[in-house]
């Protein structure tokens, strides 16, 4: 099954559940079955040379997913072995049932030990769920570690044990799943802050829960889809002129810092911006329209000289490599003082974060370095609940803001949070987000609205990283993606012209 672009908390989840059993008449054993099956088949399918499996079930409805797929590889031959945490006595429910069953199958249940561990071809996890919300306690922190310890990959059942189903924080410590099948809806956390990491690869199952009920519960959050592009970047219609495709101006590149203002400048052309104006420092002029002599460049020692620059454009994307001396402080001000439609990245954001300012027409775009100097907390605290963080950014600043890192999150106030789990770690290098702030703003000439331009930009950003990773993630440079743009910004074919 396809994954769903509907992300839900652990509380939602379980208020679908509630109601497929109490308002629907689904049965929560045959519920328990359905989720150990789909678990089985994907074991299976990702591992079909396993022969022998030792399940490690918590006491709680997790762990009775867990005997009934281990009841289910008996069933089909395998060597399953079920290690059980905590006292057997407080199983109860359907949960309670799924072990008797494996009990009548032939099946024994033993206390939790290592070297069972280390018999594995497949090590499942069944501890906790996501009803887990505190750090993990011994012996439960020592039994995670040994799994994670184990050269069997794992599958961890609905959520790999240890992660916060809401904000993708470790509780302490948290079972690193090579595989996670998710049943019923897809938690928010499984996609940003170490879910990405610890889940592995997500498999969804919605366990045959009928439609109707999703319409009762809205979820917490969006994964973004390359979709989305296709739906706001239709094909160009056949008059099109640059004057339609919107001016970007891109302000940055203090002494010595040339390179981001110019990747923030490309970027913008390459995902179709019609006119892209540089304002930088006069010594780097030169270099940068030698090598991309489409930007046209200006050099600009004092705030008062962008007035007629900031006349001719549409969107001024500013930060990138802007620095925090006087010079940097002149372009700021300035650019707040007009009206005009912003990106504000970088080094603006750290001087936006000594002042006081809300605007609905901007998009901040920062780093949790950077989210946590806006917030005045830590990093740190942000990255302990990015969804809480996010919210406050836009609480307090107001407009479009995207939290950057893996499972980038974006947000307008008001509206839903939106999350992208395309994008692989070679984007851990220098100049990504000057790409980024490019490709934002080079949307938002074209017409796209703050929070269109940030969800269509951070898609296209993280789906053009991916096409530019198929040779390596190791080694991917900034640059790399800046032809790849170009691929992914035209998710339409333009129409045919005449033979």
């Amino acid at each position: 099954m396809s994954l769903s672009h509907a992300l839900y908390r652990a509380e939602q989840v379980r208020e679908l559940d509630r109601l497929a059993i109490e308002e629907f008449g689904i049965d929560g054993h045959q519920l328990m079955e359905r989720a150990g099956a789909a678990a089985f088949k994907t074991l299976r399918r990702r591992w079909p040379a396993a022969r022998s499996l030792v399940v490690v079930c918590g006491t709680g409805n997790n762990g009775g997913d867990g005997y009934v797929v281990a009841r289910l590889a008996h069933r089909a031959g395998l060597a399953a072995t079920v290690l059980q945490l905590g006292d057997g006595a407080r199983i109860a429910g359907a949960a309670q049932r799924a072990r008797g069953e494996w009990l009548d199958a032939g099946g024994s249940v033993q206390p939790f030990g290592t070297e069972a561990l280390r018999q594995a071809d497949v090590v499942v996890d069944a501890i906790f769920g996501t009803g887990l919300q505190r750090p993990v306690r011994e012996p439960w922190f020592a039994v995670i570690e040994a799994v994670n310890a184990v050269a069997a990959p794992v599958l961890s059942l609905d959520i790999p044990s240890g992660l916060h189903p809401d904000t993708g924080a470790v509780l302490g410590v948290a079972v690193d799943a090579d595989v996670t099948v998710s049943f019923i809806g897809l938690k928010q956390g499984q996609f940003t802050g170490s879910g990405p990491d610890l889940c592995g690869n997500v498999v969804f199952n919605d366990l045959d829960i009928p439609a109707e009920i999703y319409l009762r519960v809205p979820p917490a959050a969006s994964r973004l889809g390359d979709e989305l592009l296709a739906r706001l970047l239709p094909a160009r219609a056949r008059t099109t002129h640059k004057g339609d495709c919107g001016h970007v101006l891109v302000i940055g590149g203090d002494q010595g810092f040339s390179g981001a203002v110019r990747l923030a400048a490309e970027a913008a052309l390459r995902v179709g911006a019609g006119l892209v104006s540089v304002a930088t420092r006069a010594q780097h002029t030169a270099a940068i329209v030698t090598a991309r002599p489409e930007l046209m460049c200006h050099g600009v020692e004092r705030g008062q000289q962008l007035r007629p620059l900031l006349k001719r454009a549409d969107v001024v994307a500013i930060g990138p490599g802007l620095g925090q001396s006087d010079w940097g402080r002149s372009m700021l001000s300035q650019v707040l003082d007009s009206d005009h439609a912003l990106v504000v990245d970088a080094d603006a954001l750290n001087l936006l974060a000594m002042q006081n300012a809300r605007r609905d027409n901007w998009v901040l775009t920062p780093h949790p370095g950077e989210a946590a100097r806006l917030l005045h907390t830590t990093v740190d605290a942000v990255q302990a609940d990015r969804f809480a963080a996010i919210t406050a950014l836009t609480e307090a600043f107001d407009g479009t803001c995207v939290l950057k890192g893996a499972g980038t999150l974006v947000k307008a106030r008001a509206a839903a949070v939106y999350v992208c789990n395309a994008g692989n770690p070679g984007m851990a290098s220098g100049g990504m987000g000057d790409v980024l702030t490019g490709i934002i703003a080079g949307l938002r000439a074209q017409g796209l609205d703050g929070e269109d331009a940030a969800r269509a930009g951070v898609c296209m950003h993280a789906l053009a990283a991916d096409v530019a990773a198929v040779g390596g993630e190791r080694g991917l440079l900034a640059t790399d993606l800046l032809a790849a743009l170009r691929r992914v910004a035209n998710p339409n074919p333009p129409r045919p012209g005449l033979d």
